[in-house]
């Protein structure tokens, strides 16, 4: 990078004091004219921040890959699992805005937990969540070059390693988010619209081609396959179409009001992709005619039935399938990267990776790290298997990695309003809502985990328990060199002054 680059930006006085202070214990030089590291502040809006979290959960390809099991393990009224899904992101969302409530911040799941169980708890989160993460980015990584390699095969023959294309993808994706989170976010965002106008073309043929197969039998409970069983077989699946909707969160630090736009996008979100996932299952299950069989059998429902319909509708949905990809990787990165420059610039990560570019104030070394180390997943194990396989293998650990700070956070929301906010703590909202955030999440984590399962999914709760332990000595450790590092977790406030 060039001279631009620095670890230093405009804050208030308190704050620097702060981080003069904090930095001399982790061993990091400073002087007395050191300011604490700042985003772009006020930089987005209510309206960014939702699109770049609903190209995160990125709708088609999440729905691609996953409704043709889930119709498999639910029956013809699958529809009904994606429903119950959305409830339980919707109570998970409601643990996330409490919290962005009372102390919004770019460290996000870090700063709530740390907030809550102290330093070590902290420190482990940082390394946990930023693991997850990595490995779940590094997913979307591979098939952004598998998935275009996969289009040029079918409509040119031309074929060309998906390292070449990942990298491209990867390198352009680095460069927007570097540019700065408005120019990134709208660009994520413009290829988020270009996906559902392409979704909602698609389906509305599907359906219209198909009137005799209209029937609202999907949302008939007796149509679930053996009833509530059923439903929860196929309820953790459906849960992971959401993985992303707490992309809004990282970002307060540049978000206009971040209190209330924060809870306003991740509500939003979960709501506008529920209505997607819902019509997209009954545009699928109509083409096919009701045969849910037939839907399960396909390895990609969706794509079958548009080719069933017309060519060029399949041609759409690819170019659906490779927007979503795109608008995944630049929206995910760009929020889950300033998890751990949130970290490094409170210490519980390397002080490295908090350094920002002083020209478009973005957190280039975390972009770098985040991005570096999931390019180097995808090139050290991708190769092995077809990027589709791939894809939900290293997808499936980085969400057990993910999926267990979801269930701490509820732990944590009770404990956190009882100890700071005693006199706003309601019942519903801090206390009985986290009890279901914590089953909701509890059970299809367990799913994920549970013994029994095939190869390589069987070594994955092993590796998460092994980074999991990894990252709570380097917490122990750390934390035992700066035992001052408790006072600087949460310090920094997205909308202090």
């Amino acid at each position: 990078m060039s001279n631009e680059e620095t670890d230093g930006h405009q804050a208030a006085p308190e704050e620097e004091d702060a981080s003069v202070h904090v930095r001399k214990h982790i061993g990091i030089e400073t002087s007395q004219n050191e300011q604490i590291v700042r985003l772009a502040r006020n930089s987005l809006g209510v309206f960014d921040i939702a699109s770049a979290t609903m190209a995160n959960i990125a709708p088609a390809m999440s729905f691609y890959f996953s409704f043709g099991v889930i119709s498999a393990t639910s029956g013809l009224a699958s529809p009904l699992t994606i429903v119950a899904a959305a409830i339980a992101i919707a109570i998970l969302g409601n643990t996330l805005t409490e919290f962005s409530r009372s102390t919004p911040s770019a460290g996000s799941f870090v700063t709530f937990i740390g907030k809550t169980f102290g330093p070590i708890a902290a420190i482990a989160t940082a390394v946990i969540i930023s693991a997850g993460y990595i490995l779940a980015i590094a997913a979307v990584v591979v098939i952004s070059g598998g998935w275009f390699d996969a289009i040029l095969v079918k409509y040119t023959h031309f074929s060309a390693p998906w390292e070449i294309y990942s990298s491209i993808f990867t390198a352009g994706a680095t460069y927007l988010m570097y540019r700065g989170a408005k120019i990134s976010t709208k660009v994520a965002a413009t290829f988020f619209a270009l996906e559902m106008v392409i979704l909602v073309v698609v389906s509305v043929v599907v359906i219209a081609k198909h009137p005799g197969s209209i029937t609202f039998e999907i949302f008939n409970p007796a149509k679930l396959t053996r009833g509530f069983f059923g439903l929860s077989l196929g309820f953790p699946l459906a849960i992971f179409l959401f993985v992303g909707w707490e992309n809004s969160a990282a970002m307060a630090e540049e978000t206009t009001d971040p209190r209330h736009n924060v809870p306003k996008a991740v509500f939003g979100s979960i709501a506008i992709m529920a209505v997607t996932f819902i019509f997209l299952a009954f545009a699928t299950v109509v083409g096919f005619g009701n045969n849910i069989d037939n839907v399960s059998n396909s390895s990609v429902p969706f794509l079958d039935a548009a080719h069933a319909v017309a060519s060029p509708l399949l041609f759409l949905a690819y170019i659906a399938g490779m927007t979503s990809i795109i608008g995944s990787l630049i929206s995910g990165a760009n929020s889950q990267a300033r998890i751990i420059f949130s970290s490094g610039r409170e210490g519980l990560l390397p002080h490295w990776a908090s350094k920002v570019s002083t020209k478009h104030q973005t957190p280039w070394a975390s972009f770098v790290i985040f991005l570096g180390l999931a390019l180097a997943v995808a090139f050290v194990f991708g190769g092995r298997t077809d990027p589709i396989v791939f894809f939900g293998e290293v997808a499936t650990l980085g969400t057990i990695l993910i999926a267990l700070v979801y269930l701490v956070a509820n732990r944590a929301l009770p404990i956190y309003y009882r100890k700071f906010h005693p006199d706003r703590f309601e019942l519903i909202r801090h206390g009985i809502l986290p009890v279901l955030g914590v089953i909701a999440i509890g059970y299809p984590l367990y799913e994920l985990i549970k013994p029994g399962q095939p190869a390589p999914f069987g070594y994955f709760p092993y590796i998460a328990l092994g980074i999991v332990a990894l990252a709570i000595i380097y917490a122990v450790v750390l934390n035992s060199r700066h035992p001052d590092l408790g006072s600087r977790v949460g310090s920094i406030i997205a909308d202090a002054k």
